[in-house]
């Protein structure tokens, strides 16, 4: 088990090292937090206490146990050390090698790998002061987390915001593969959305139509992905599956919902997989209240859903496109019309006729059906590593 040393200041963005903490301890590290007496403004130590499930330490005079030097030990018991959100000031300090509270001295008593975390005002990070003291870390050996552009605690919309968890622990992850010397991996760093499960189309408050897709194959592609480096996105339907530690989870239940939450992150992406199971049709009209038993048949109008794969296609301008086939005859002929008419790089066919490899079992048997004309069947096996053997065809073709 790794350990992760967590150093929070005193910006508003501390409220995220909670949600931090708790994907780092999902993750399977051991976490301890140092905060600041600034951060202490923000948050409380029981927070993080009750999530780490660690002690927190607040003073470098406060010495617990007294057979050590605790912001020293600290420093040798850490795999990673990780400031989030690192401020302006925390930076500055760093810098000019400072050591005037627990995380300063911790910082400045060890070689253990650094991760800076900044967050602050767009003027403040983009000073010229700024720049130099976080050029300066760099060439220490610091490892820097860049802040995202999004709405700032001052009201601005800019870069500044504290990069989200999700994407901190996907760092971690990759850098400590990194160091196992795993091969490295040609998604590592790029930004990849997945689709998968179901969508369901209301009736009304009681009804609704949808299929059988259990988001298995998705939740496993989505997971290769992230532990292969990449910033993982996962758009999914209803499931019963568990969120994936260091994925951006976004739940939607229609096939609109996935359509605008899809369509919305396109743009960043590298490379999409769409994965999921879209209902092709939804009721013309949703009722507002349960519709009541009545003498004879019941006719239910619908109408086409939008085709998210196709509109993906038409409007695609470098990612990489890789849809979907589940089919119960003709699959090749369909999956090779599907590759042309939706303008995919891949198409991944299968046969969810067979139960033993249809929507809900464990197991799978595909086709990849490329746009370059190649086809590679992938033999029967655990979703969980068909996902890998996918991955291991796509990575030196899909750029």
């Amino acid at each position: 088990m790794k350990h992760i040393l967590l150093a929070v200041t005193g910006g508003i963005a501390a409220y995220k090292a909670i949600d931090l903490t708790s994907k780092l301890t999902q993750a399977g590290y051991e976490v301890r937090v140092m905060l600041t007496d600034h951060a202490q403004e923000f948050v409380t130590p029981l927070a993080f206490q009750a999530i780490s499930r660690n002690a927190v330490y607040t003073s470098t005079f406060k010495e617990e146990r007294p057979q050590e030097i605790q912001h020293v030990a600290l420093g040798d018991w850490a795999d990673a050390i990780i400031v989030a959100p690192a401020t302006a000031n925390i930076i500055a300090k760093l810098s000019h090698g400072l050591a005037d509270d627990m995380v300063t001295s911790t910082l400045l008593a060890t070689e253990t790998p650094k991760f800076i975390a900044p967050a602050m005002n767009v003027h403040m990070y983009e000073n010229k002061r700024t720049q130099h003291n976080m050029e300066v870390l760099k060439a220490d050996g610091y490892h820097f987390i860049e802040p995202g552009d999004g709405f700032l605690a001052c009201g601005y919309v800019a870069k500044g915001r504290m990069e989200e968890p999700f994407q901190i622990l996907t760092i971690i992850n990759h850098f400590f593969n990194k160091t196992q010397s795993l091969p490295q991996s040609t998604f590592s760093g790029k930004y990849a959305l997945v689709t998968a499960g179901p969508t369901i189309e209301v009736i009304d408050p009681v009804r609704f139509v949808s299929n059988r897709s259990s988001g298995k194959m998705g939740f496993a592609i989505a997971q290769a992905l992230r532990d292969r480096g990449a910033h993982v996105t996962l758009v999914t339907g209803p499931t019963q599956l568990e969120d994936i530690a260091g994925v951006e989870m976004v739940h939607i239940e229609s096939a609109e919902e996935m359509f605008q939450a899809v369509t919305q992150r396109y743009e960043q992406q590298d490379i999409v997989v769409k994965a999921a199971a879209v209902s092709d049709y939804t009721p013309t009209d949703v009722l507002d209240h349960k519709m009541k038993k009545k003498d004879g048949d019941l006719v239910v109008n619908f109408k086409r859903t939008q085709d998210i794969l196709k509109y993906l296609g038409e409007h695609k301008t470098h990612q990489y496109l890789v849809g979907f086939a589940a089919e119960t005859q003709n699959i090749e002929k369909y999956a090779q019309d599907k590759l042309k008419r939706k303008n995919a790089d891949v198409i991944i066919s299968n046969n969810v006729g067979d139960q033993s490899i249809g929507f809900k079992s464990d197991d799978n048997e595909l086709t990849m059906h490329f746009k370059t004309k190649e086809m590679i069947n992938i033999k029967k096996g655990k979703k969980v590593q068909l996902a890998q053997q996918i991955l291991d065809e796509l990575e030196t073709r899909w750029q």
